[in-house]
């Protein structure tokens, strides 16, 4: 029988059992691709990390990331969680870790940067691998109804419905108020049916819904049923396309632009995630997301 040692983190969050659980599989150099699935099935969170020796010795790790359905090639909370587990572990495949992290991953190196309170490892800063990309617009009737709200309650002004990507795409829509959010709920009829129709974008449709309160404060929530995610708690690489986009609207060529995404709450796992964005010459430069970690469990997979 093999065993494979874990740790199970809540990611985006400074307490237990709020934010979004991760588990992380230390050493999955031993394991089919067919094996990491079936443990990520087992789990059943939104995404597992598997931790792999780096192809290039001066990378710290190569990363895979599972969700309970399929293998996807960038996500944000699989990246701080991964991270604090490496930096708190201190040595992963016999190597020191220093304060900066590169991880292989199949949309590209990853950097991450641990952030401390003394010498205490508390969560992590990464950077989105991929510029942001746009895709193809969704009108706002079939939004509102892959979504069970009116089309009333989409907002269209700043930009409509449509993909966005610095990794991973989703469907990034604007909502009127913290009331519509509260009432959205996944068609997974109608999802299936725009997975089809824009099956281009070759995406299962994750919605990324939004409402601004205030500033860069956000209130968020998303939800992937055809990958079997019927609501995440807090999803980083949907928080930095959506920074990515909002930055990418605003007039000043120049700049530095923050954001806070609050997801979760209405699951009862509020999340914090904190998006810092670059602007130069008019474009996107870079895509910081930012958040606290906290350990849960440890133990041993058999096989």
């Amino acid at each position: 029988m093999r065993e494979c040692p874990f740790v199970t983190v809540d990611v985006f969050t400074e307490h237990r059992f709020r934010g979004n659980p991760l588990a992380v599989v230390l050493d999955g150099s031993g394991l089919t691709a067919e094996e990491m699935q079936r443990i990520a099935a087992e789990f059943g969170y939104s995404e597992t990390t598997f931790l792999l020796p780096a192809d290039d010795i001066g990378n710290t790790a190569r990363v895979r990331i599972f969700t309970p359905t399929t293998e996807v090639p960038f996500a944000g909370h699989p990246n701080v969680g991964t991270a604090f587990v490496v930096g708190r572990l201190a040595r992963i495949f016999g190597q020191s870790v220093g304060e900066a992290l590169r991880f292989e991953e199949k949309a590209g190196l990853v950097t991450v940067t641990l952030r401390r309170s003394g010498d205490t490892v508390r969560g992590a800063t990464i950077r989105a691998p991929q510029p942001l990309s746009l895709g193809a617009q969704v009108p706002v009737p079939l939004l509102a109804r892959a979504a069970s709200l009116s089309p009333r309650d989409v907002v269209a002004d700043h930009h409509v419905p449509l993909f966005a990507s610095v990794g991973l795409k989703f469907i990034v829509a604007e909502l009127s108020d913290l009331d519509a959010l509260g009432s959205a709920k996944p068609n997974v009829e109608t999802l299936e049916e725009m997975s089809a129709t824009f099956a281009a974008e070759e995406s299962d449709c994750p919605l990324f819904l939004y409402t601004r309160l205030g500033g860069g404060h956000i209130r968020a929530r998303m939800f992937a049923p055809l990958d079997n995610v019927p609501e995440d708690p807090a999803t980083g690489s949907a928080s930095a396309a959506l920074g990515a986009l909002l930055t990418s609207l605003e007039p000043a060529p120049h700049g530095h632009f923050s954001y806070l995404v609050e997801q979760g709450v209405e699951m009862g796992r509020a999340s914090h995630i904190h998006v810092a964005v670059e602007k130069r010459d008019g474009h996107v430069h870079t895509v910081d997301i930012s958040g606290d970690c906290v350990e849960v469990m440890r133990g041993t997979i058999s096989l």
